[in-house]
């Protein structure tokens, strides 16, 4: 007869660590919130400039495909709620040491402007639209009259709406991988690439497609720095964080991390577009779709693998 001393139950179902308590909701949501605000900074930025004209996807269509993926994130995120009729709690108060609560009231903010903005330039797509209502083209008069005014609200709204989709992550401190300053900004980054892939993709106008072009290499340039920057901060910290990091460094994300985040989402897109830049005919669809595919794998794989780390071993 052989005996055994059970010295943990640590191994036992929904005990630490359960994995996959965030499933594909949230960083579903949080590729489409990027996205939204990565496409809303832009059209604000460059209506700002004065350069509406010049770059009319980025300014007047881009923006309509904001109100849609926000649409779909949210209803992504409210999916993944356990107390799904209690939502609206979020906004019976302010906290601001509370990611949620900034995130819950940047979406309250966001979400009209989008659709405000998508509607100032619904004709754009449909010449022949009509406002029927007489209330509903004095509210379109309204902000065409104060549009200013509402792009420096979509522009400041749009940037934290891409920072906090990184910082979601990074006020978990239970979870090393994600308690890092640099989530914010990365996820910035993402956001703002993944937009102008979109505003690349959508625009027949060749100087609009090369500066979108440029951008985008910049911005892929930006978020490499920052993933070079978390690794050795990770890898200078202590255990627990340089065990965090194996998770990529050797570990059962590095293929799928530095495979199709890293190389085939930043890296091969870079050569392309700057291939492209050089005068070389490239089919704009490649660069853009695997923009895109790099923007949705960093998500899922920064989510489980976040999951993954921890604090007790």
């Amino acid at each position: 007869m052989r005996e055994e001393i059970i010295v943990s139950g640590r191994n036992n179902p929904l005990i630490d660590p359960q994995l996959h308590v965030w499933h594909w909701e949230i960083p579903t949501y949080l590729f489409l919130g990027g996205l939204a605000a990565g496409v809303m900074f832009f059209a604000a930025l460059y209506y700002l400039r004065g350069r509406e004209n010049d770059y009319r996807t980025a300014v007047k269509l881009a923006p309509m495909i904001a109100p849609i993926a926000l649409a779909l994130g949210l209803i992504a995120l409210f999916l993944d709620l356990h107390h799904k009729l209690y939502f609206w709690r979020l906004y019976t108060t302010i906290r601001l040491e509370s990611p949620m609560s900034w995130g819950a009231w940047t979406l309250m903010i966001v979400t009209p402007v989008s659709i405000i903005w998508s509607a100032l330039h619904i004709k754009e797509l449909f010449p022949n639209w009509d406002w029927k209502f007489d209330f509903a083209k004095e509210l379109i008069g309204f902000f065409e009259k104060n549009k200013k005014v509402l792009a420096w609200i979509m522009l400041i709204s749009s940037a934290i709406l891409g920072i906090y989709t990184g910082i979601l992550f990074s006020a978990f401190n239970a979870r090393p991988l994600w308690n890092t300053s640099i989530m914010g900004p990365l996820f910035l980054a993402s956001g703002l690439s993944a937009g102008s892939a979109v505003v690349i993709w959508m625009s027949k106008n060749h100087a609009e497609r090369k500066r979108f072009a440029q951008l985008d290499l910049m911005i892929i340039g930006i978020e490499l720095f920052l993933i070079i920057h978390m690794f050795m901060g990770f890898l200078a910290s202590t255990q627990v964080q340089i065990d965090a990091v194996n998770l990529f460094l050797g570990g059962p994300y590095t293929a799928s991390f530095w495979g199709f985040v890293v190389i085939l989402g930043m890296i091969v897109p870079a050569i392309l577009e700057g291939l492209e830049l050089k005068g070389y005919k490239i089919p704009v669809a490649i660069p853009v779709v695997l923009v895109l595919f790099g923007s949705v794998m960093l998500r899922f794989i920064i989510s489980n693998a976040g999951q993954a780390s921890r604090w007790l071993y």
